[in-house]
């Protein structure tokens, strides 16, 4: 074989070599969660019970992607966008104010060493101690810790923060830091400010989050200053919870205390899961919050489930709700 020829092939080889390295170097995901469920509910107060197909009573359901790539050095380069959907009727969102691009809309650079900074919208960490440390996560139907803060009137601010930066420490000792701001941009009443901090070892657990929401989304907002300080264990077998937090209204004035114990039992394929909370509020009634079920994994991605809730809020008529539905995640 000629000279020329054997470097026309050995120059062949090493791009083919450099495009396949490229590819494995960059990565994307298309991902999701499904949740529907049938059931029946009635709100504290209320004299009707309403019987329907429900989207997300434990999960939101959701779509999205993201990637990352690559750059050398151990940093890399990530993307994420995700959107709510209502899988019992095919509209988009959580419900009509959402963005598209609600859940997650995101880009960043991550470093071994460093950390990682994303700037666009982001799940808040707030969000994320409150769902990590009750049984039943970010369940809008039936966490009442996740109703309490999210739901009922005391917290403003959403689960995720428009114009936003959040950086993330490397682990530490087993210690994660985060310092999450939204910027004061045109219309808006100020920035966001939020602070988190997660240490876990083994099978303890513990969290301490600190936000102060000012910045206006679609509508004006009440001005609100949260802590939150929680921690789970696992006992092998069962697991427990544990939160306490503190809501400060400044536009409103009043404040209010919001508890949480729960636990999770392994049981077949499946865990029973329980959680109380109650908020006290300086101002108000009292309410109190107690869900119970079974949630039945059929494989990795996908689970049956089957939940009950009392809603009991000081001189109204008791709240009531059950459901039995199916998650899919992809």
């Amino acid at each position: 074989m000629k000279r020329t020829s054997i470097h026309r092939a050995a120059l062949i080889a090493a791009i083919a070599l450099a495009a396949g390295a490229a590819q494995a170097q960059s990565s994307v995901t298309l991902s999701g969660l499904l949740d529907v469920s049938a059931g029946q509910s009635k709100a504290a107060g209320s004299t009707s019970r309403v019987w329907g197909v429900d989207n997300g009573n434990m999960t939101t359901s959701w779509f999205g992607a993201s990637g990352s790539e690559d750059l050398g050095g151990g940093l890399s380069a990530l993307f994420t966008l995700q959107s709510f959907m209502r899988a019992d009727t095919g509209a988009s969102g959580r419900f009509g104010a959402d963005t598209f691009w609600a859940r997650n809309a995101f880009v960043g650079l991550a470093s071994k060493d460093f950390g990682k900074v994303t700037l666009g919208r982001n799940t808040t960490p707030f969000f994320v101690t409150t769902l990590s440390f009750n049984p039943f996560g970010d369940s809008f139907g039936y966490s009442p810790s996740i109703r309490h803060y999210f739901t009922s009137g005391t917290l403003t601010g959403d689960s995720g923060w428009s114009d936003s930066v959040l950086y993330t420490s490397p682990n530490l000792g087993g210690a994660t830091l985060q310092l999450f701001m939204a910027a004061a941009e045109a219309g808006s009443n100020g920035r966001n400010h939020g602070v988190n901090l997660r240490w876990g070892a083994g099978a303890i657990d513990a969290a301490f989050s600190w936000q102060d929401v000012k910045k206006d989304g679609a509508t004006a907002v009440a001005d609100t200053k949260a802590w939150q300080a929680a921690a789970s264990y696992d006992f092998g077998v069962a697991k427990a919870f544990g939160q306490y937090g503190k809501v400060d209204n400044k536009t409103t004035g009043n404040s209010y205390d919001i508890a949480g114990l729960g636990a999770s039992v392994p049981l077949g394929n499946g865990k029973i899961l329980a959680q109380w909370g109650q908020i006290k509020p300086e101002t108000g009634p009292k309410r109190k919050t107690f869900s119970a079920g079974y949630d039945y994994f059929l494989s990795k991605r996908t689970d049956l489930y089957a939940v009950a809730m009392s809603d009991k809020i000081d001189g109204q008529s008791s709240g009531s709700a059950f459901s039995i539905g199916i998650r899919h995640r992809y």
